[in-house]
């Protein structure tokens, strides 16, 4: 059930990490509050299953409330919109970082349509019209405080470029994502806002629980360079010094995190 959010006095930069409450999401709130940033953190969970990873992010110094809500159902994202101006008034980062892994890797010839919806709607569809309510507000905001930090940070997944047949509607999704973060780089520069796109490759969560072992021999076998998987903090690290302005004139720019999976080779 969605609750409203409790009203937090608003002393640092405030940012809202979707899918924050665990996984890639949550290393990134982690290293925001470390360098001072306020959150809000929305899941689809209840906020009694988060509990522990909110408590930790307000034991580093964060202000923190939770919104409930599926980024691909409309009413949630504009609930979410409403719990960020009742409980902090502003915002000064968006990360885009909720999404969904296909629930059965069927091969081309065999996705249905429900498994295509069901993926395609939260990483492309939810995610751009969620970065359209809140791209609207954060250029009314840079009208009102035109030296207020701004930025969207949006996380896709080297599947933008990378094919697979068993996990192709995952694939677009992530590739449209890709072209949102490029269009948004674009009509955001309007406002001094700039966008940035990062694509995690093989990341230990509970997304590759299925196949982490899997991955875990392509790392050691040399499909990175460096042969480990990705951790949380690596992404998170990236996108705290993105929204602290240590890339500057760089809006538009796509990061990957990926120990060297996409460099091409000889």
């Amino acid at each position: 059930m969605q609750k409203e959010a409790k009203t937090k006095t608003m002393k640092k930069p405030i940012a809202l990490v979707t899918g924050g409450s665990r996984g890639i999401g949550f290393g990134i709130a982690t290293e925001l509050a470390k360098n001072g940033f306020n959150l809000a953190i929305n899941g689809v969970r209840d906020e009694s299953a988060a509990k522990g990873n909110l408590k930790k992010l307000e034991k580093l110094g964060a202000e923190v409330i939770y919104l409930q809500g599926d980024i691909s159902n409309t009413s949630d994202r504009n609930f979410i919109l409403d719990g960020m101006k009742k409980g902090f008034g502003q915002i000064n980062l968006l990360v885009n970082n909720a999404g969904v892994a296909p629930k059965n890797r069927n091969d081309v010839f065999e996705i249905t349509e429900e498994e295509y919806d069901y993926v395609v709607n939260v990483n492309e569809r939810g995610t751009f019209f969620l970065t359209q309510i809140f791209a609207k507000w954060m250029a009314e905001l840079r009208g009102e405080n035109p030296s207020s930090p701004m930025s969207i940070i949006n996380v896709t997944s080297v599947s933008a470029t990378l094919a697979s047949t068993l996990r192709m509607a995952y694939c677009m999704s992530k590739a449209g994502a890709a072209m949102m973060s490029k269009t948004m780089a674009v009509k955001m520069a309007e406002f001094d806002i700039p966008v940035y796109e990062i694509r995690p490759g093989f990341m230990d969560t509970d997304m590759i629980e299925k196949v982490r072992e899997q991955y875990l021999e392509l790392a050691k076998s040399g499909a990175t360079l460096e042969p480990r998987i990705g951790k949380p903090e690596d992404v998170g690290k990236v996108v705290a010094a993105l929204a602290t302005g240590q890339l500057p004139y760089s809006t538009g720019q796509v990061i990957s995190i990926d120990g060297g999976l996409t460099l091409e080779r000889m």
